[in-house]
C-alpha cells in the first residue's frame, strides 16, 4: 500500500507540475478503475475550478471534432491553454477508444500546449463516461484554462455534458433537417450556442434562420441562445464563435451565476457517486439479490405488478439495511 500512496503522490505532483506524460498516465488510472484513483483526485482536489469547461456535442457527421480542433487552435492564439476531451464509442470487446487522438486532433496536436485525449464512453448513460469528468479535473489541475468536451452526440450525452460543462455547444449541418431534428434530438434545451456548420452548404441561411426563431423561446436567465454559422474546415466564423463563447463566460461571471450552476453540478456528481456505489453494494449482497430474483419470478408469473413488485424489494432493502451498517458500502464500489 506504500507503494502506491508513493505512486499516487508522485503522479498528483506531477500534474500540478505540468508534466504531460503524469497527466496521461493519472487519466489512464481513472479510466481503467485503478485502485489509487480515487486518492488521487482527492489530491487534486483543491486545484479544481479554474478552467472554463466547455461542451461540444450534436448528431454524428455534423463536424464536431473539426469545431473542436478549430476552437482549440482559436484559444491557443488568444493566450488560452487547452484540453480536450474526446469521448469516443467503446469496442465491445476492448472497451477501448475506436477513434485516435491524432485522427481527430492533428492540427491541434502540433501544439505542445494543446493536451487531447480520446476515452471510450464503455457503455455508460449517453455515451458519456463518467470518467471523462474526472479527466477534466484532472486537466484543470494540470493547468488548461480552456477545456473542451466532445461527446459522440447519441442517446443521451447531450444531457451529460450539459451537466458536466459551464457552456453547451450544439452543432447541426444544413442537412440536419433543422429545428425539427434538433428537437427531435432533445439538443433545443441544453444548448447556450447553436452552431450551423460547414455553412458553405446550401441551406445554411435558411437554418441559421430557424434556429434563431426557435431561440426566442429558449432564454434563460436573461442569456438567449444565439446562432452562429461557421466553416470549421478552414475556420470561417471561429473568431465570432470564440468571441460568442468569452461573451457567455462574461455573463456567467457577473453576480454569482457561475457559481450556482457548479454548485449544482457538484451536488448532481457526489448524488451519482452515492447512487452507483449504494446500487454496486445493494446487488451484490446474496440475500438482496434473491430477493430480486423472487419478485421478478412473481411479476413474470403475474402474481405481482411491476409497482408492487418494486416496493416489496424496497421494504426488503430497508430491513436489511436496519440489520446491517453501510460503513462497508463503499469499500469495492466504484
Amino acid at each position: 500500500m506504500r507503494g502506491l500512496a508513493d505512486r499516487v503522490h508522485r503522479l498528483a505532483q506531477g500534474v500540478l507540475s505540468g508534466d504531460r506524460l503524469a497527466t496521461a498516465r493519472a487519466i489512464t488510472m481513472l479510466e481503467n478503475n485503478h485502485p489509487g484513483a480515487r486518492e488521487l483526485m482527492e489530491r487534486l482536489a483543491a486545484h479544481v475550478g479554474r478552467a472554463y469547461r466547455v461542451g461540444v456535442t450534436g448528431p454524428p457527421g455534423a463536424g464536431k471534432s473539426t469545431l473542436v480542433d478549430a476552437l482549440a487552435r482559436e484559444a491557443r492564439s488568444r493566450g488560452d491553454t487547452v484540453g480536450v476531451i474526446a469521448v469516443d464509442p467503446s469496442s465491445p470487446f476492448s472497451g477501448g477508444a475506436l477513434l485516435g487522438d491524432r485522427v481527430r486532433m492533428s492540427r491541434a496536436l502540433e501544439d505542445p500546449q494543446v493536451f487531447v485525449r480520446s476515452m471510450a464512453a464503455r457503455g455508460s448513460l449517453g455515451g458519456l463516461a463518467r470518467t471523462a469528468q474526472e479527466a477534466m479535473d484532472v486537466l484543470d489541475a494540470f493547468g488548461k484554462s480552456l477545456l473542451l468536451l466532445e461527446t459522440v452526440g447519441v442517446g443521451q450525452s447531450e444531457l451529460a455534458v450539459a451537466a458536466a460543462c459551464d457552456l453547451t455547444v450544439v452543432v447541426l449541418v444544413p442537412e440536419a433537417g433543422g429545428v425539427v431534428q434538433a428537437m427531435k434530438a432533445g439538443l433545443m434545451e441544453i444548448a447556450d450556442i447553436f452552431v450551423v456548420n460547414k455553412a458553405d452548404r446550401p441551406g445554411a441561411e435558411e437554418m441559421q434562420q430557424s434556429l434563431r426563431e426557435a431561440a426566442q423561446f429558449l432564454e434563460r436567465n436573461g442569456w438567449l441562445p444565439p446562432v452562429h454559422r461557421v466553416v470549421a474546415l478552414d475556420s470561417r466564423g471561429v473568431p465570432e464563435l470564440f468571441d460568442c463563447l468569452s461573451d457567455h463566460r462574461r455573463w456567467l461571471q457577473e453576480g454569482d451565476r457561475l457559481e450556482k450552476k457548479r454548485l449544482e453540478q457538484s451536488a448532481q456528481r457526489i448524488r451519482e457517486l452515492v447512487r452507483a456505489g449504494l446500487e454496486e453494494r445493494l446487488w451484490r449482497d446474496p440475500s438482496i439479490r434473491s430477493t430480486l430474483d423472487l419478485y421478478a419470478l412473481r411479476l413474470q408469473s403475474g402474481e405481482l405488478g411491476l409497482y408492487g413488485a418494486a416496493v416489496e424489494v424496497w421494504n426488503q432493502i430497508r430491513e436489511r439495511l436496519a440489520a446491517t451498517r453501510l460503513e462497508s458500502a463503499w469499500e469495492d464500489a466504484p
